[in-house]
């Protein structure tokens, strides 16, 4: 992309410090532009399962999801929660979205979504390496648990999916999953464990971590929200903040669902929506699984943190602006609790977040045309996982390296 002097980072989540690691070990100045505190509570980096989940390959839409939406919508059991007010905003991202829930597009996400996921582990651990980040990485099984072998079958067509990206679970069965992970309910008697897979034991803190470490190797860092790009003769030149320019000669976006205003500015509309996710941290609670574990009969990960027992996985559309809902929150408290029997934890810490959501479920990573503005957002419910690949895609690109896969399926001109 020829001789680049300084960078700008929008977004200081797991993509942008990332990207920031990346080109400052490729000797290139960087300057994080981030309007919150990293890692905080407000960052969406910080409210997430906390899983590298490498075998999370699979798109929330899929064949036959249509004539099922309806139903799950108004099953009080299921994770599922719409604000009516926000529906006609909604509609024409739900539409676009809904269009996918066939098998050609389904298998062409899936096969989109395993590039930037599939090393995740490999990929954590050469972006912390050697830094304080690294203790808050853990390598571990990844479960995922069904009432019966009928369940498991039931979810035949998302297992196909990963089996093609090449990850085959080992199953455990009757009383042997109790053996496995003692903390499960009797009704819950299969496991589908995924081996080499991982967790963050505080991702708030790793984020956080990370950022120390692109600061320790030269990076900028300025808390300041971004209104605008200057481009000269259609390349950017300087990022426009609350707080004055940045000169620079590249740019890359990484805020999120925040980065459609501004992709906006680049005359581009592009069909993102926020996924309002939920969790609770349960701290000092009665039990704790061993690893982290996705259960299946209530669509939620549980993972063991430094924190406590944290919950996640309740989704809920509803826009940027409304305020936390207790229908998501009462469903996996009590979820939760159908799960590991006599659960009792000494508080509760409960958390929304804003999963950043393309309609065909694919992030946008690369240059926006021949503008110098680069991409790394959209990654929906794999964020963590795949956010120090894409850093580490977007730095190769600015400083010259090709990388081994085929960005054009993430283009995010492609709209």
């Amino acid at each position: 992309m020829g001789d680049t002097t300084h960078v700008v980072i929008v977004g200081g989540g797991i993509v942008g410090v990332s990207s920031a690691i990346w080109l400052r070990r490729a000797g290139i100045a960087v300057t994080v532009v981030e309007r919150n505190a990293i890692g905080g509570r407000d960052a969406t980096s910080y409210g997430n399962a906390g899983v590298l989940a490498s075998c999370g390959v699979a798109p929330v839409t899929y064949p036959g999801m249509i004539p099922k939406a309806p139903k799950l919508l108004f099953d009080p059991n299921f994770p599922l929660f719409l604000r009516w007010s926000y529906l006609p905003k909604l509609t024409p991202w739900l539409l676009k979205y809904l269009s996918h829930a066939n098998d050609p597009d389904t298998r062409r996400i899936s096969a989109g979504i395993a590039p930037v996921t599939s090393d995740s582990v490999e990929q954590h651990e050469a972006l912390a390496k050697g830094t304080t980040a690294q203790d808050w990485l853990v390598n571990s099984e990844y479960s995922f648990v069904y009432p019966d072998r009928a369940a498991f079958d039931g979810d035949a067509y998302t297992w196909e999916l990963r089996r093609i990206a090449g990850f085959e679970p080992e199953l455990i069965e009757g009383e042997a999953v109790r053996e496995f992970e003692p903390t499960l309910a009797p009704h819950l008697n299969l496991l589908a464990v995924m081996r080499d897979h991982g967790y963050v034991r505080d991702p708030g803190k790793y984020i956080a971590a990370l950022a120390q470490e692109a600061e320790k190797l030269g990076a900028q860092f300025k808390q300041a929200e971004v209104k605008d790009f200057t481009l000269r003769d259609g390349k950017v030149a300087e990022v426009v903040t609350d707080q004055g320019s940045l000169p620079c000669d590249k740019v890359i976006l990484a805020t999120g669902v925040w980065s459609k205003p501004l992709m906006a500015k680049l005359g581009l509309n592009v069909p993102l929506e926020t996924e309002r996710g939920y969790h609770i941290v349960f701290k000092d609670p009665s039990c704790k699984p061993r690893t982290p574990l996705m259960i299946t009969t209530g669509k939620f990960v549980a993972t063991p943190m430094d924190a406590g027992l944290r919950c996640a996985g309740v989704v809920e559309f509803g826009g940027l602006k409304s305020p936390a809902s207790q229908g998501p929150l009462d469903l996996l408290r009590k979820q939760v609790r159908q799960t590991f029997p006599g659960f009792e934890a000494a508080e509760e810490i409960p958390w929304l977040g804003h999963r950043p959501a393309p309609s065909d479920s694919l992030p946008l990573i690369g240059e926006v045309g021949k503008t110098g503005v680069l991409t790394g957002f959209g990654h929906h419910h794999i964020g963590l996982t795949a956010g120090p690949k894409t850093g580490r895609i977007l730095a190769g690109l600015i400083s010259g390296q090709t990388p081994n896969i085929d960005l054009s399926v993430y283009n995010p001109s492609r709209f």
